[in-house]
């Protein structure tokens, strides 16, 4: 089991390993609002439809769900170490240098933690939402 799908498998969004690799896979497409228009042809669809699972997991409700539970007062919309922490996945940062070379983290981030985490923190949260999460447009820039 990757890294990743740890994280998804905490949010309820775990899809079996092949779904797992197909989602890395996927890129993260800039938020934007829906400007489909009825009758415009079946292939727009049916590609969106493959792209994105049949149902949507609102992956902030959750995590603000865990959070209130939670006695830390974590900081998981900013801090990738926050996020794993409140999903209680191993936030070290040998684990967090495993997640970043699964998602393609650029080899001259990965030798300055700051920026790897920063890095890693928008590329999970653009992972979650091309593959079903909804996240807001804040927590993706």
């Amino acid at each position: 089991m990757g890294f990743f799908s740890k994280i998804l498998g905490k949010l309820g969004m775990d899809a079996g390993a092949g779904k797992v690799d197909e989602m890395l896979r996927t890129p993260a497409a800039p938020a934007a609002p829906n400007t489909s228009v009825a009758g415009a042809g079946a292939a727009p669809a049916a590609s969106a439809a493959a792209a994105k699972p049949a149902t949507q997991v609102d992956v902030t409700a959750q995590l603000e769900q865990k959070a209130a539970a939670n006695a830390q007062k974590l900081n998981w919309r900013t801090s990738i170490v926050d996020l794993l922490k409140l999903l209680d996945i191993d936030s070290s940062l040998d684990a967090r240098k495993e997640l970043a070379k699964e998602l393609g983290c650029p080899a001259n981030l990965m030798a300055d933690s700051a920026q790897m985490n920063t890095w890693l923190h928008k590329a999970v949260m653009q992972k979650l939402a091309a593959n079903g999460g909804k996240v807001p447009a804040e927590l993706l820039d």
